[in-house]
């Protein structure tokens, strides 16, 4: 007799459903269990208003949770960049698999690269951490663009290019990967030119606390690596009493040599003894910026990389950062 299906929470949108589904085949070979995807809309799914507006934080992540805990499903697929940095007691983050590409990229008219976009490009994102960066670049540069806040999923944001609407859109590269359209970058924005939001590129599969058995199964898909970096960025990003749709940026990852501008996070093989984090906040036009990093020990525990994005987020609040955010926490 075949065991029963595993119901695997999931949001509906083709991005959730093709990451859920990768995480479903894992689990089912960890397990030899079948996995069923359980398909369920949240508040962010159906509001028409921008992620800023809604608060960002959660608004994607707390149906799914609910789930959860009401015990409709046995564990859920999250982006890791949109989950709140508090866990629920009664939940568990049971396995961070292997991250994909964190960097954001442009999909541009005529194939164009960011630094090649006409005067006066009109480029298209709903995040105030994009919106921060590139404005910030542009005005060093003296590139002339306008950012454009916009929303919808892949196909809508794409189409503002294609129907002439915008001359670009950023999105995440690995948004983009796992639906099988990376051909449609036109350009990849370095991570020292844009840095991605914290946790992006990696997903969470959470699952209840008391499900033991299951939480074993799960962790063999967590790496550890990817789990340490996100750690820290999420620590930073919750020592700065930020949302998830505030404007800050976060990256941990391997200094040399550079893992994300290569595609691999583990630097070939070689025994790798320290993580920079960066991090950075400004404000949406660009006109004032806070970014700074650290390099230290890859950290062996959970403590030890939330120390390290706490320690950051002291020093980049010490330089101004929380006057820059605009929705700090109170």
């Amino acid at each position: 007799m075949t065991e029963k299906a595993l119901r695997l929470g999931t949001r509906r949108s083709r991005l959730a459903m093709a990451q859920s589904g990768q995480v479903a085949d894992a689990v089912s070979q960890v397990t030899g269990r079948p996995v069923e995807l359980v398909e369920i809309t949240t508040y962010g799914d159906t509001s028409r208003e921008h992620l800023a507006q809604i608060g960002g934080t959660g608004v994607f992540v707390t149906a799914l949770r609910d789930a959860l805990l009401r015990g409709e499903v046995d564990f859920a697929v999250h982006s890791l960049k949109d989950l709140p940095t508090s866990q629920p007691e009664k939940l568990v983050l049971a396995a961070v698999p292997v991250r994909e590409d964190p960097r954001d990229v442009i999909v541009a008219r005529d194939a164009l690269k960011f630094t090649d976009l006409p005067r006066g490009a009109r480029i298209g994102t709903g995040s105030p951490r994009r919106m921060a960066q590139l404005n910030a670049y542009a005005r060093t540069h003296g590139l002339d663009i306008e950012t454009v806040p916009i929303r919808g999923n892949v196909d809508t944001r794409i189409g503002y290019v294609r129907d002439g609407e915008l001359d670009a859109v950023v999105l995440a590269a690995a948004g983009l990967n796992r639906i099988g359209r990376g051909e449609e970058v036109t350009d990849f924005l370095s991570v020292d030119t844009v840095l991605p939001a914290p946790g992006q590129g990696a997903l969470a599969v959470e699952c209840p606390a008391g499900q033991a058995d299951l939480i074993a199964a799960l962790a063999e898909l967590d790496d550890p690596f990817t789990r340490v970096a996100v750690t820290a960025e999420r620590s930073l990003l919750a020592a700065l009493e930020a949302g998830c749709s505030a404007p800050v940026g976060a990256l941990a990852d391997l200094p040399f040599p550079a893992p994300f501008e290569r595609g691999n996070p583990h630097a070939d093989g070689q025994i790798v003894n320290e993580m920079r984090l960066r991090g950075v906040v400004g404000t949406t036009d660009g006109s004032r910026m806070v970014q700074l990093s650290t390099t230290g020990p890859v950290p062996e525990t959970h403590d030890q990389a939330a120390t390290l994005g706490r320690h950051l987020a002291a020093e980049m609040l010490a330089q101004g950062a929380a006057g820059l955010m605009g929705e700090r926490a109170q």
